[in-house]
């Protein structure tokens, strides 16, 4: 073989492996976005988990770290743990929890052959350097997504899981607001209180939040959703969103749902409320024509969940391998 010929099949299979590996990630977002699709569809927002009050239950947690589930995969483990009846919080790769004692239990016979644990994607920015039309080498970055498997603490057994698992709380469970009002008041936003509002929204050109009295809502959990989604309307021009009107809806269901799990209040009930109902047919629409949408939307309500978060307690530390905003 000439060196011509060599160098044209080295090209050749960089090129075929460089092709392998776009398909593979466009099939991990081409699945994902339709198993969003299809459940808003359905008319179910798999954001919107009823979360109760028992102990272990709330925002999805790696059992090892400790760390909260960002970006795309609290919608993951919240819609997994919606159909299979999960309540528990925590959840770990296989060698995870064999790690602290315990063991996955064997999968159920009505449940398909790999359909037992529920995949997590980890972002990792991968650097390149390439030459530019003038012959200069340059650096670029690009995100290489990867899937992990894993299982929720209801799903594994062992002398170790009873601390990871939920339970019934020995006396009746109040709901503590506190937690939210102090999220919320730490942001500084300016929230003006309307007696006989019948609306809630963000004013940009002032910067101000209006909201009905909390008597106005059926109950304080929705006034809180309310109040944490317009929050995250009031931090779209501080982080740069620059989306669609209705990107931005769904931007503030998502963050809000995340700070809803992460201060304790439960959600008002899984199915999609008449306020953003009237964007599911956009939501779906965009969703369909660009797989990698939820990801770039669920990354931009991670990072406003953490930003209104961050007013009142120290962020969570992003490490290398995270989730990222999809190119």
């Amino acid at each position: 073989m000439t060196s011509l010929n060599c160098t044209k099949t080295i090209e050749m299979k960089s090129l075929t492996q460089g092709e392998n590996f776009m398909s593979a990630q466009n099939d991990i977002r081409e699945r994902v976005t339709n198993e969003i699709v299809e459940a808003l569809q359905h008319g179910t927002a798999p954001w919107r988990k009823p979360w109760n009050n028992l102990e272990n239950s709330g925002y999805p947690t790696n059992a090892v770290s400790k760390k909260l589930y960002r970006g795309i995969n609290p919608l993951l483990l919240q819609f997994a743990a919606q159909r299979r009846g999960f309540t528990s919080k925590w959840w770990a790769t296989y060698q995870q929890w064999a790690g602290i004692g315990c063991q996955v239990m064997k999968r159920p016979a009505d449940v398909p052959a790999g359909a037992w644990g529920t995949k997590v994607i980890l972002w990792k920015p991968i650097k390149t350097t390439k030459k530019n039309s003038n012959g200069e080498d340059k650096e670029t970055t690009f995100p290489l997504m990867r899937e992990y498997t894993v299982f929720c603490a209801d799903q594994v057994e062992g002398n170790a899981i009873d601390k990871y698992r939920t339970h019934v709380p020995t006396t009746a469970a109040v709901i503590d607001y506190e937690p939210a009002e102090k999220v919320i008041a730490a942001t500084g936003a300016d929230i003006r209180h309307v007696a006989g509002g019948q609306a809630a929204y963000f004013r940009p050109p002032q910067d101000y939040i209006v909201m009905p009295l909390k008597s106005q809502f059926a109950n304080l959990a929705g006034y809180y959703s309310t109040a944490l989604h317009e929050t995250s309307h009031w931090s779209e021009t501080r982080l740069g969103w620059t989306g669609s009107y209705a990107l931005g809806e769904l931007r503030a269901e998502l963050s809000a749902a995340y700070l809803m799990a992460a201060v304790g209040v439960p959600q008002i009930g899984a199915d999609l409320t008449a306020n953003t109902a009237s964007y599911l047919e956009s939501w779906i629409k965009c969703l369909k024509e660009d797989h990698s949408a939820i990801f770039k939307i669920s990354s931009a309500a991670s990072k406003a969940a953490d930003f209104i978060l961050s007013f009142s307690q120290e962020a969570q530390a992003e490490e290398e391998i995270e989730e990222v905003m999809a190119a």
